[in-house]
């Protein structure tokens, strides 16, 4: 067969999948181990049936017929001791001997059924049986005892003629029993002979189909995926212009195929990548530039403001001092206003910088003791727990990593909103709790106020944002906005419950350590002097 014949064929086999490898290396071994298996059941089969044939029907047959012949010969003696002597005890062997030879005979009938070789044999035994045993032996079991009997002198030289012929009959069936037996022993040997070599060689062939499976599979399978894993592993390194060799089977060649197809997607999208990276940290830097001016323009901008601010609140104030009923109600009125204005504002720009300054200033995180830092919360805020006849308990709080300016600032929010909104004349109840939950610690403010409604349960987070008049409730809407900062920072979430109605509860979450990311303030060192100074 020439290149071009066998090339056809050798393009068809490289178009076979795993599947298809292993479901013709499959069926192949079980048609092998089938046939195998199918003659090593028949050399067993025919093992066992010469065995039983040679335990169950040869050697019982030619015990069987030797048992009968010594039951002939007992009655031949002890007919042979009657005739010579008439002694009475002779004649029990005899009838022995006759009951005997009929249970042997039936035996060998049972055994030879079938055996038409046997049968005639044993036919011609009993026939010459009874030949003897009608001439001879039963005519001299007759004869009177007490003497020897005539009958048996006068048929002696007959009697031994006749015996001689069942004698005959007897050595001739035996023989052919003897004969039968060792033909079937033979037949024994060699089939177990052939059926160890039978199962030898099932053996081998076993151990063959073994060794070309694992062989099979080692090339077909684990050689290509080996070298898949290699290079896959050279690209993982980092050498993503190392192409694909596919190998193998049509499927692991295809998947070859995809992976290197892949390979180079990844090659452009990697490039694709790298130039957006560049963009963005261009664009990251001028941002981070940009908030660091705005920032500082803030600062600076809010310090310029603290000194006029002062200017102005200080002059309204002495104007309201000297001139105080010496004018109009009117001009009294206006007076007031400015100075009511002055003071907002003041404590407007001072919230705005403390809000400002969580995360910026305040990132000293250390251990802190929660339940040591509500209290002195609560000592800071006693003039107006004492004035609103507060009630206050709270639960064993944990030890965290944090900041203890912005937790001081983070409970003084939290329990001053919880004192402020009271009803009109209903004593505050305050409770806080703390659990552990999901790696985390929940915490719970709970209060008996005038409560929040849930439509307006985000709205209270955002500065400046007010759900009162300045006249109903003080204060410059910067609180909870600053709670949210502090504990974003912090690494949790807050929010309010909205399915409580007996007054409000918000509930935050806290870390047991600060996130990674929330280090310290990387503005310029003018704008934290100007935040410093602003302290001041």
């Amino acid at each position: 067969m020439t290149g071009e014949e066998r090339q056809p064929g050798m393009r068809t086999l490289s178009t076979w999948t795993t599947r298809r490898w292993l479901r013709v290396g499959v069926a192949a071994s079980l048609v092998v181990l089938a046939l195998l298996g199918v003659t090593g059941a028949w050399v067993l089969a025919r093992t066992a049936a010469i065995s039983k044939d040679l335990v169950d029907v040869r050697s019982p047959t030619l015990t069987t017929a030797i048992r009968l012949e010594a039951a002939i010969l007992n009655q031949e003696t002890g007919i042979r001791g009657y005739g010579l002597t008439g002694t009475p005890a002779f004649i029990d062997p005899y009838r022995r001997g006759v009951a005997e030879q009929r249970e042997n005979a039936r035996r060998l009938e049972a055994l030879l059924d079938g055996d038409t070789a046997g049968e005639k044999d044993l036919k011609d035994v009993q026939e010459a049986v009874a030949r003897w045993q009608k001439r001879i032996a039963r005519p001299v079991a007759a004869e009177p005892s007490g003497a020897p009997s005539q009958l048996a002198k006068d048929r002696a030289t007959e009697g031994k003629e006749s015996f001689d012929q069942v004698r005959t009959a007897l050595d001739h069936q035996q023989e052919r029993l003897r004969v039968e037996r060792a033909r079937v022993r033979d037949d024994l040997m060699a089939n177990t002979t052939l059926r160890n070599w039978v199962f030898s060689a099932i053996g081998l062939v076993i151990l063959l189909l073994t060794v070309l499976i694992f062989e099979g599979l080692r090339r077909g399978i684990n050689r290509p995926l080996e070298q898949l894993g290699t290079e896959a592993r050279t690209i993982a390194g980092g050498d993503f212009e190392h192409p694909i060799t596919p190998t193998g089977p049509a499927d692991l060649r295809h998947l070859s195929g995809e992976i290197d197809f892949m390979r180079r997607r990844l090659v452009r999208e990697l490039a694709f990548s790298e130039e957006a990276r560049l963009r963005l940290d261009a664009q990251a830097a001028d941002l981070q530039r940009s908030n660091a001016e705005l920032e500082q323009f803030a600062y600076v901008a809010s310090h310029d403001l603290q000194e006029p601010l002062r200017k102005v609140s200080s002059f309204t104030q002495l104007l309201q001092r000297r001139y105080a009923g010496q004018l109009d109600s009117r001009a009294d009125q206006y007076i007031d206003f400015a100075v009511d204005g002055a003071n907002r504002m003041q404590t407007l720009i001072n919230d705005l910088l403390d809000f400002s300054r969580v995360g910026r200033l305040h990132h000293a995180h250390q251990t802190v003791d929660l339940d040591t830092v509500l209290e002195r919360t609560l000592s800071a805020l006693s003039v107006s727990i004492e004035e609103s006849e507060a009630t206050i308990t709270h639960d064993p709080l944990p030890t965290l990593v944090a900041d203890p300016t912005q937790m001081g600032m983070l409970w003084q929010n939290l329990i001053g909103n919880a004192v402020k909104f009271r009803r009109p004349g209903v004593a505050p109840e305050i409770h806080v709790t703390a659990a552990e939950e999901g790696g985390l610690w929940r915490f719970t403010v709970t209060d008996n106020g005038i409560g929040i409604e849930a439509e307006y349960a985000e709205k209270v987070f955002v500065i400046f944002q007010r759900l009162h008049t300045k006249d109903t409730y003080s204060g410059s809407g910067i609180g909870l906005a600053m709670c949210k900062k502090i504990v974003e920072f912090h690494g949790g979430t807050i929010d309010v419950d909205p399915d409580y109605a007996k007054g409000a509860r918000i509930t935050f979450t806290l870390a047991p350590e600060p996130p990674e990311n929330h280090g310290p303030s990387t503005l310029p060192e003018a704008t934290r002097r100007t935040d410093a100074e602003l302290a001041r």
